[in-house]
Protein backbone atom coordinates (compact mmCIF):
# COMPACT_ATOMS: atom_id res chain seq x y z
CA UNK A 1 0.00 0.00 0.00
CA UNK A 2 2.48 2.36 0.77
CA UNK A 3 4.69 1.72 -2.56
CA UNK A 4 1.41 2.27 -4.46
CA UNK A 5 0.92 5.72 -2.25
CA UNK A 6 4.23 7.06 -3.13
CA UNK A 7 4.16 5.53 -6.24
CA UNK A 8 1.18 8.02 -7.34
CA UNK A 9 2.91 10.84 -5.76
CA UNK A 10 5.59 10.44 -8.24
CA UNK A 11 3.57 10.21 -10.66
CA UNK A 12 1.52 13.69 -10.01
CA UNK A 13 4.49 15.17 -9.07
CA UNK A 14 6.66 14.49 -11.68
CA UNK A 15 3.55 15.26 -13.85
CA UNK A 16 4.09 19.15 -12.48
CA UNK A 17 7.56 19.61 -12.80
CA UNK A 18 7.69 18.73 -16.29
CA UNK A 19 5.72 21.46 -17.26
CA UNK A 20 7.87 23.83 -14.36
CA UNK A 21 11.01 22.27 -16.56
CA UNK A 22 9.08 23.36 -19.94
CA UNK A 23 8.80 26.63 -18.93
CA UNK A 24 12.79 26.99 -18.75
CA UNK A 25 13.19 27.09 -22.33
CA UNK A 26 10.33 27.58 -23.20
CA UNK A 27 10.73 30.95 -23.89
CA UNK A 28 14.18 30.35 -26.19
CA UNK A 29 12.78 31.03 -29.09
CA UNK A 30 10.49 33.73 -28.65
CA UNK A 31 13.30 36.35 -27.68
CA UNK A 32 13.88 38.07 -31.00
CA UNK A 33 9.53 38.36 -30.58
CA UNK A 34 9.66 39.86 -27.26
CA UNK A 35 12.81 42.17 -28.18
CA UNK A 36 10.03 43.72 -31.05
CA UNK A 37 6.96 43.57 -29.52
CA UNK A 38 8.65 45.49 -26.56
CA UNK A 39 11.30 47.53 -27.97
CA UNK A 40 14.46 46.41 -26.05
CA UNK A 41 17.94 45.30 -26.42
CA UNK A 42 19.25 41.77 -26.77
CA UNK A 43 21.62 42.24 -23.27
CA UNK A 44 17.97 43.07 -21.68
CA UNK A 45 15.85 40.35 -23.50
CA UNK A 46 17.88 37.63 -21.63
CA UNK A 47 16.48 38.38 -18.57
CA UNK A 48 13.27 36.27 -19.44
CA UNK A 49 15.60 33.13 -19.35
CA UNK A 50 18.21 34.18 -17.09
CA UNK A 51 16.02 35.67 -14.50
CA UNK A 52 13.63 32.52 -14.72
CA UNK A 53 16.92 29.78 -13.85
CA UNK A 54 18.44 32.56 -11.11
CA UNK A 55 15.38 32.17 -9.22
CA UNK A 56 14.60 29.16 -9.82
CA UNK A 57 18.04 28.13 -8.22
CA UNK A 58 17.67 30.44 -5.27
CA UNK A 59 14.81 28.63 -4.05
CA UNK A 60 16.37 24.87 -4.60
CA UNK A 61 18.59 25.73 -1.24
CA UNK A 62 15.41 27.23 0.49
CA UNK A 63 14.08 23.61 -0.38
CA UNK A 64 16.46 21.91 2.11
CA UNK A 65 14.60 24.02 5.07
CA UNK A 66 11.07 23.35 4.17
CA UNK A 67 11.42 19.65 2.78
CA UNK A 68 13.04 19.02 6.62
CA UNK A 69 10.11 21.25 8.28
CA UNK A 70 7.15 20.43 6.54
CA UNK A 71 5.30 17.89 4.61
CA UNK A 72 5.70 16.84 1.30
CA UNK A 73 1.73 17.03 0.36
CA UNK A 74 1.78 20.99 2.22
CA UNK A 75 5.08 22.03 0.28
CA UNK A 76 3.90 20.60 -3.30
CA UNK A 77 0.11 21.96 -3.57
CA UNK A 78 1.75 25.09 -2.27
CA UNK A 79 4.12 25.81 -4.47
CA UNK A 80 2.28 24.31 -7.49
CA UNK A 81 -0.32 26.96 -6.73
CA UNK A 82 2.80 29.72 -6.83
CA UNK A 83 3.56 28.55 -10.31
CA UNK A 84 0.19 28.48 -11.63
CA UNK A 85 -0.48 32.51 -10.44
CA UNK A 86 3.02 33.20 -12.15
CA UNK A 87 1.49 31.56 -15.17
CA UNK A 88 -1.80 33.55 -15.58
CA UNK A 89 0.71 36.74 -14.86
CA UNK A 90 2.25 35.91 -17.26
CA UNK A 91 -0.32 35.53 -20.00
CA UNK A 92 -1.34 38.81 -19.05
CA UNK A 93 1.73 40.72 -18.56
CA UNK A 94 1.53 44.34 -20.10
CA UNK A 95 5.06 45.05 -20.15
CA UNK A 96 8.56 43.49 -20.47
CA UNK A 97 9.59 44.37 -16.13
CA UNK A 98 5.90 42.24 -16.14
CA UNK A 99 6.77 39.64 -17.72
CA UNK A 100 10.04 39.41 -16.27
CA UNK A 101 8.09 39.36 -13.06
CA UNK A 102 5.95 36.86 -13.86
CA UNK A 103 8.74 34.53 -15.33
CA UNK A 104 10.23 34.70 -11.43
CA UNK A 105 7.32 33.82 -9.93
CA UNK A 106 6.97 30.70 -12.30
CA UNK A 107 10.45 30.03 -11.13
CA UNK A 108 10.13 30.23 -7.63
CA UNK A 109 7.06 27.42 -7.54
CA UNK A 110 8.75 25.38 -9.91
CA UNK A 111 12.02 25.43 -8.44
CA UNK A 112 10.39 23.95 -5.01
CA UNK A 113 8.68 21.02 -6.91
CA UNK A 114 11.80 19.61 -8.67
CA UNK A 115 13.66 18.97 -5.00
CA UNK A 116 10.75 17.55 -3.67
CA UNK A 117 10.16 14.78 -6.93
CA UNK A 118 13.93 13.56 -6.31
CA UNK A 119 14.10 13.57 -2.39
CA UNK A 120 10.90 11.43 -2.43
CA UNK A 121 12.08 9.19 -5.72
CA UNK A 122 15.52 8.66 -3.39
CA UNK A 123 14.06 8.12 0.04
CA UNK A 124 11.41 5.40 -0.82
CA UNK A 125 13.03 3.99 -3.75
CA UNK A 126 13.10 0.20 -3.53
CA UNK A 127 16.89 -0.64 -3.60
CA UNK A 128 18.30 -1.98 -7.03
CA UNK A 129 15.42 0.08 -8.94
CA UNK A 130 16.52 3.43 -8.02
CA UNK A 131 18.36 3.94 -11.64
CA UNK A 132 15.02 3.00 -13.35
CA UNK A 133 12.56 5.64 -11.45
CA UNK A 134 15.48 8.37 -11.86
CA UNK A 135 14.95 7.67 -15.57
CA UNK A 136 11.32 8.00 -15.39
CA UNK A 137 12.00 11.50 -13.02
CA UNK A 138 14.15 12.59 -15.99
CA UNK A 139 11.45 13.03 -18.45
CA UNK A 140 10.68 15.74 -16.73
CA UNK A 141 14.22 16.95 -15.81
CA UNK A 142 16.26 16.29 -19.31
CA UNK A 143 13.64 15.97 -21.70
CA UNK A 144 11.29 19.04 -21.05
CA UNK A 145 14.05 21.51 -21.20
CA UNK A 146 14.81 20.31 -24.85
CA UNK A 147 11.59 20.37 -25.79
CA UNK A 148 10.43 23.54 -24.83
CA UNK A 149 12.42 25.69 -28.03
CA UNK A 150 10.17 22.95 -30.46
CA UNK A 151 6.81 24.09 -28.70
CA UNK A 152 7.23 27.54 -28.34
CA UNK A 153 8.26 27.28 -32.52
CA UNK A 154 5.42 26.09 -33.59
CA UNK A 155 3.11 28.18 -31.32
CA UNK A 156 4.97 31.26 -32.58
CA UNK A 157 3.88 30.76 -35.86
CA UNK A 158 0.41 30.92 -35.64
CA UNK A 159 -0.72 32.25 -32.19
CA UNK A 160 0.50 35.10 -29.73
CA UNK A 161 3.44 34.94 -27.76
CA UNK A 162 1.08 35.18 -24.81
CA UNK A 163 -0.08 31.69 -25.71
CA UNK A 164 2.98 30.07 -24.41
CA UNK A 165 1.78 30.88 -20.72
CA UNK A 166 -1.67 30.13 -21.26
CA UNK A 167 -0.57 26.55 -22.82
CA UNK A 168 0.75 26.08 -19.42
CA UNK A 169 -2.56 26.93 -17.35
CA UNK A 170 -4.22 23.91 -17.89
CA UNK A 171 -1.88 21.73 -16.78
CA UNK A 172 -1.31 23.76 -14.21
CA UNK A 173 -4.31 23.74 -12.87
CA UNK A 174 -4.73 19.60 -12.90
CA UNK A 175 -1.26 19.52 -11.58
CA UNK A 176 -3.24 21.62 -8.46
CA UNK A 177 -6.07 19.28 -8.66
CA UNK A 178 -4.29 15.92 -8.61
CA UNK A 179 -2.16 17.04 -5.67
CA UNK A 180 -4.82 18.32 -3.52
CA UNK A 181 -7.12 14.99 -3.95
CA UNK A 182 -4.30 12.51 -4.29
CA UNK A 183 -0.94 13.38 -2.42
CA UNK A 184 -0.43 11.52 0.60
CA UNK A 185 0.69 13.43 3.55
CA UNK A 186 4.26 12.05 4.99
CA UNK A 187 4.83 13.39 8.23
CA UNK A 188 7.99 15.11 9.34
CA UNK A 189 9.49 15.59 12.33
CA UNK A 190 12.25 18.10 12.38
CA UNK A 191 12.52 21.96 13.06
CA UNK A 192 15.29 23.45 11.71
CA UNK A 193 16.19 26.89 11.54
CA UNK A 194 16.57 28.95 8.49
CA UNK A 195 20.11 30.78 7.63
CA UNK A 196 18.29 34.22 6.09
CA UNK A 197 22.03 35.78 6.67
CA UNK A 198 22.91 33.06 4.00
CA UNK A 199 19.93 33.37 1.84
CA UNK A 200 20.90 36.95 1.25
CA UNK A 201 24.46 36.67 0.51
CA UNK A 202 24.41 33.99 -2.12
CA UNK A 203 21.76 35.83 -3.99
CA UNK A 204 23.58 38.75 -3.77
CA UNK A 205 26.46 36.51 -4.98
CA UNK A 206 24.80 34.50 -7.65
CA UNK A 207 22.52 38.14 -9.09
CA UNK A 208 25.76 40.19 -8.99
CA UNK A 209 27.75 37.42 -11.07
CA UNK A 210 25.09 37.05 -13.71
CA UNK A 211 24.66 40.36 -14.16
CA UNK A 212 28.41 40.82 -14.95
CA UNK A 213 28.38 37.94 -17.41
CA UNK A 214 25.66 38.70 -18.64
CA UNK A 215 27.37 42.63 -19.58
CA UNK A 216 30.37 40.99 -21.02
CA UNK A 217 29.34 41.32 -24.88
CA UNK A 218 27.79 44.81 -24.33
CA UNK A 219 30.67 46.62 -21.59
CA UNK A 220 34.18 47.08 -21.08
CA UNK A 221 35.79 44.07 -19.19
CA UNK A 222 37.11 46.69 -16.99
CA UNK A 223 33.69 48.77 -16.41
CA UNK A 224 31.67 48.31 -13.24
CA UNK A 225 29.19 46.80 -15.46
CA UNK A 226 31.05 43.60 -15.92
CA UNK A 227 33.94 43.76 -13.51
CA UNK A 228 32.47 46.03 -10.63
CA UNK A 229 29.43 43.15 -10.72
CA UNK A 230 31.88 39.87 -10.55
CA UNK A 231 33.55 41.62 -7.93
CA UNK A 232 30.66 42.16 -5.83
CA UNK A 233 29.45 38.54 -6.72
CA UNK A 234 32.50 37.59 -5.64
CA UNK A 235 32.52 39.34 -2.34
CA UNK A 236 29.40 38.27 -1.38
CA UNK A 237 29.79 34.42 -2.16
CA UNK A 238 33.33 34.44 -0.18
CA UNK A 239 31.09 35.59 2.96
CA UNK A 240 28.61 32.87 2.01
CA UNK A 241 31.09 30.40 2.43
CA UNK A 242 32.47 31.91 5.66
CA UNK A 243 28.44 32.50 7.05
CA UNK A 244 27.71 28.54 6.56
CA UNK A 245 31.00 27.48 7.85
CA UNK A 246 30.75 28.86 11.09
CA UNK A 247 26.71 28.67 10.83
CA UNK A 248 25.22 25.72 13.32
CA UNK A 249 22.08 25.55 10.81
CA UNK A 250 23.51 25.97 7.45
CA UNK A 251 21.55 26.65 4.26
CA UNK A 252 22.89 23.83 2.75
CA UNK A 253 24.77 21.22 4.74
CA UNK A 254 28.23 21.14 3.90
CA UNK A 255 29.44 17.13 4.78
CA UNK A 256 27.77 16.73 1.40
CA UNK A 257 30.94 18.26 -0.12
CA UNK A 258 32.99 15.44 1.57
CA UNK A 259 31.53 12.55 -0.54
CA UNK A 260 34.11 12.84 -3.59
CA UNK A 261 31.55 10.73 -6.30
CA UNK A 262 28.79 13.48 -5.01
CA UNK A 263 31.15 16.18 -5.96
CA UNK A 264 32.24 14.71 -8.85
CA UNK A 265 28.84 13.76 -10.32
CA UNK A 266 27.91 16.71 -9.79
CA UNK A 267 30.44 19.17 -11.40
CA UNK A 268 30.49 17.12 -14.78
CA UNK A 269 27.23 17.42 -14.33
CA UNK A 270 27.06 21.23 -14.41
CA UNK A 271 29.48 21.08 -17.41
CA UNK A 272 26.90 18.90 -19.31
CA UNK A 273 23.98 21.55 -18.40
CA UNK A 274 26.08 24.53 -19.20
CA UNK A 275 26.08 22.82 -22.76
CA UNK A 276 23.03 21.91 -23.34
CA UNK A 277 21.52 24.97 -22.01
CA UNK A 278 23.87 27.06 -24.18
CA UNK A 279 22.86 24.98 -27.46
CA UNK A 280 19.45 25.66 -27.16
CA UNK A 281 20.10 29.41 -27.25
CA UNK A 282 22.63 28.25 -29.96
CA UNK A 283 20.85 26.72 -32.79
CA UNK A 284 17.96 29.16 -32.62
CA UNK A 285 20.55 32.13 -33.07
CA UNK A 286 22.06 29.88 -36.26
CA UNK A 287 18.44 28.93 -37.61
CA UNK A 288 16.74 32.08 -37.24
CA UNK A 289 19.23 34.88 -37.53
CA UNK A 290 22.47 33.30 -39.73
CA UNK A 291 20.19 31.32 -41.75
CA UNK A 292 17.14 33.28 -42.21
CA UNK A 293 14.83 30.42 -41.59
CA UNK A 294 11.34 31.03 -39.30
CA UNK A 295 10.40 29.91 -35.80
CA UNK A 296 8.74 26.29 -37.30
CA UNK A 297 12.35 25.23 -38.62
CA UNK A 298 13.91 26.08 -35.73
CA UNK A 299 11.64 24.35 -34.14
CA UNK A 300 11.91 20.74 -36.51
CA UNK A 301 15.73 21.16 -35.66
CA UNK A 302 15.43 20.21 -32.41
CA UNK A 303 12.49 18.33 -32.07
CA UNK A 304 13.96 15.03 -33.22
CA UNK A 305 16.35 15.46 -30.74
CA UNK A 306 13.64 15.98 -28.00
CA UNK A 307 11.41 12.56 -29.31
CA UNK A 308 15.04 10.83 -28.58
CA UNK A 309 15.70 12.40 -24.97
CA UNK A 310 11.95 11.28 -23.87
CA UNK A 311 12.12 7.68 -25.63
CA UNK A 312 15.33 7.08 -24.13
CA UNK A 313 15.47 8.55 -20.37
CA UNK A 314 13.78 5.85 -18.61
CA UNK A 315 15.85 3.33 -20.36
CA UNK A 316 18.97 5.08 -19.30
CA UNK A 317 17.98 4.93 -15.39
CA UNK A 318 18.00 1.35 -15.80
CA UNK A 319 21.63 1.20 -17.48
CA UNK A 320 22.37 2.63 -14.03
CA UNK A 321 21.26 -0.85 -12.20
CA UNK A 322 23.30 -2.58 -14.98
CA UNK A 323 26.58 -0.90 -16.26
CA UNK A 324 29.22 0.97 -14.70
CA UNK A 325 28.72 4.74 -14.22
CA UNK A 326 32.13 5.33 -16.04
CA UNK A 327 31.03 3.27 -19.12
CA UNK A 328 27.64 5.07 -19.35
CA UNK A 329 28.93 8.84 -18.82
CA UNK A 330 32.25 8.12 -21.15
CA UNK A 331 29.72 6.91 -23.97
CA UNK A 332 27.49 9.85 -23.89
CA UNK A 333 30.52 12.23 -23.76
CA UNK A 334 32.11 10.66 -26.59
CA UNK A 335 29.07 10.57 -28.85
CA UNK A 336 27.83 14.26 -27.46
CA UNK A 337 31.32 15.41 -28.57
CA UNK A 338 30.76 14.01 -31.98
CA UNK A 339 27.68 16.39 -32.08
CA UNK A 340 28.96 19.39 -31.14
CA UNK A 341 32.57 18.73 -33.25
CA UNK A 342 30.50 18.77 -36.13
CA UNK A 343 28.07 21.85 -35.05
CA UNK A 344 31.38 23.59 -34.31
CA UNK A 345 33.33 22.98 -36.96
CA UNK A 346 30.47 23.55 -40.37
CA UNK A 347 28.01 25.18 -38.37
CA UNK A 348 26.61 27.78 -40.33
CA UNK A 349 27.64 25.92 -43.69
CA UNK A 350 25.13 23.35 -42.60
CA UNK A 351 21.93 22.35 -43.94
CA UNK A 352 18.56 22.14 -41.54
CA UNK A 353 18.92 18.54 -42.27
CA UNK A 354 22.46 18.40 -40.73
CA UNK A 355 22.01 20.78 -38.22
CA UNK A 356 19.35 18.37 -37.04
CA UNK A 357 21.81 15.43 -37.38
CA UNK A 358 23.88 16.75 -34.79
CA UNK A 359 21.25 17.71 -32.98
CA UNK A 360 19.75 14.98 -32.40
CA UNK A 361 23.22 13.06 -32.15
CA UNK A 362 23.95 15.24 -29.10
CA UNK A 363 20.68 14.71 -27.17
CA UNK A 364 21.57 10.69 -27.55
CA UNK A 365 24.64 11.34 -26.27
CA UNK A 366 22.88 13.42 -23.67
CA UNK A 367 20.27 10.95 -22.60
CA UNK A 368 22.69 8.38 -22.20
CA UNK A 369 24.72 9.65 -19.12
CA UNK A 370 22.29 12.66 -17.15
CA UNK A 371 20.06 10.36 -15.51
CA UNK A 372 23.08 8.11 -14.83
CA UNK A 373 24.95 10.92 -13.27
CA UNK A 374 22.26 12.17 -11.24
CA UNK A 375 21.38 8.57 -9.48
CA UNK A 376 25.06 8.45 -8.89
CA UNK A 377 25.59 11.96 -7.07
CA UNK A 378 22.37 10.99 -4.71
CA UNK A 379 21.90 7.33 -4.20
CA UNK A 380 25.19 6.96 -2.46
CA UNK A 381 24.73 9.26 -0.11
CA UNK A 382 23.41 8.49 3.61
CA UNK A 383 20.01 9.18 4.32
CA UNK A 384 20.00 12.16 6.58
CA UNK A 385 21.98 14.45 3.97
CA UNK A 386 19.87 13.25 0.81
CA UNK A 387 17.41 16.30 1.02
CA UNK A 388 20.42 18.85 1.56
CA UNK A 389 22.46 16.43 -1.33
CA UNK A 390 19.55 17.27 -3.64
CA UNK A 391 18.91 20.43 -3.08
CA UNK A 392 22.82 21.24 -4.01
CA UNK A 393 23.12 19.34 -7.00
CA UNK A 394 19.56 20.90 -8.29
CA UNK A 395 20.81 24.68 -7.13
CA UNK A 396 24.10 24.07 -8.85
CA UNK A 397 22.35 22.63 -12.56
CA UNK A 398 20.36 25.75 -12.62
CA UNK A 399 23.10 28.15 -11.62
CA UNK A 400 24.97 26.05 -14.48
CA UNK A 401 22.45 26.29 -17.06
CA UNK A 402 22.30 30.35 -16.39
CA UNK A 403 25.78 31.62 -15.82
CA UNK A 404 26.64 28.87 -18.95
CA UNK A 405 23.81 30.63 -20.93
CA UNK A 406 25.04 33.91 -20.52
CA UNK A 407 28.83 32.99 -21.10
CA UNK A 408 28.38 31.22 -24.25
CA UNK A 409 25.98 34.21 -25.14
CA UNK A 410 29.00 36.72 -23.96
CA UNK A 411 31.58 34.54 -26.14
CA UNK A 412 29.35 35.06 -29.14
CA UNK A 413 29.19 38.77 -28.55
CA UNK A 414 32.66 39.13 -28.40
CA UNK A 415 33.39 37.45 -31.45
CA UNK A 416 30.34 39.29 -33.15
CA UNK A 417 32.02 42.11 -31.52
CA UNK A 418 35.37 42.06 -33.15
CA UNK A 419 33.56 41.47 -36.49
CA UNK A 420 31.44 44.34 -36.31
CA UNK A 421 28.35 42.40 -37.27
CA UNK A 422 25.68 41.34 -34.92
CA UNK A 423 24.54 37.88 -36.26
CA UNK A 424 28.12 36.14 -37.52
CA UNK A 425 27.86 32.53 -38.11
CA UNK A 426 31.34 32.52 -36.83
CA UNK A 427 30.29 34.12 -33.23
CA UNK A 428 27.96 31.32 -33.29
CA UNK A 429 30.25 28.36 -33.96
CA UNK A 430 32.60 29.79 -31.42
CA UNK A 431 29.90 29.44 -29.18
CA UNK A 432 29.83 25.77 -30.45
CA UNK A 433 33.47 25.26 -30.01
CA UNK A 434 32.98 26.60 -26.00
CA UNK A 435 30.67 24.00 -25.32
CA UNK A 436 33.10 21.64 -26.77
CA UNK A 437 36.01 22.73 -24.46
CA UNK A 438 33.79 22.11 -21.68
CA UNK A 439 32.68 18.59 -22.48
CA UNK A 440 36.04 17.86 -23.23
CA UNK A 441 36.92 18.86 -19.56
CA UNK A 442 33.71 16.65 -18.50
CA UNK A 443 35.54 13.51 -20.42
CA UNK A 444 38.99 13.62 -18.39
CA UNK A 445 37.20 14.27 -14.91
CA UNK A 446 34.62 11.33 -15.93
CA UNK A 447 37.90 8.91 -15.58
CA UNK A 448 37.43 9.20 -11.87
CA UNK A 449 33.13 8.13 -11.52
CA UNK A 450 33.78 4.64 -9.83
CA UNK A 451 30.60 2.42 -8.98
CA UNK A 452 28.20 0.67 -6.77
CA UNK A 453 29.59 1.90 -3.17
CA UNK A 454 27.89 0.60 -0.19
CA UNK A 455 27.46 3.76 2.17
CA UNK A 456 26.89 3.96 5.55
CA UNK A 457 24.03 5.62 7.24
Amino acid sequence: MKDQRISRALIIMVFGTFFGLLCSTLMNIALPTFMEVFKISAGRVQWVMNGYMLVNALMIPVSSYLIKRFSFRRLFIIFAGVFLVGTVFGALATNFSFLVCARMVQAIGAGMMMPLVNVLAIRYAVPGKKGRIMGVIGLAFNCAPILGPAVSGFLLNYLSWRYLFILIIPFAVLTLALSFFFLPYIPHNESPRFNVVGLILITVGLWSLLMGLSNVSNYQLASFNVAGYVAIGLVALGLYVINQRHSDHQLINFRIFRHKQFVLATVINMLITATMYGNAILIPLLVQIVLGKGTVTSAITVLPGAILTGLLSTTSGRFYDIYPIKWLVGAGLVIDIIGTTFQAVIGADSTILMITIFQTVRQFGLVTMLIPLQTQALSLLPNDIVPDAVATFNTLRQIAASFGTALIVAVVGIVNNLLHCQSSHLGIQTGFAFCLLLLLASLVLSRQLYHKIIHQK
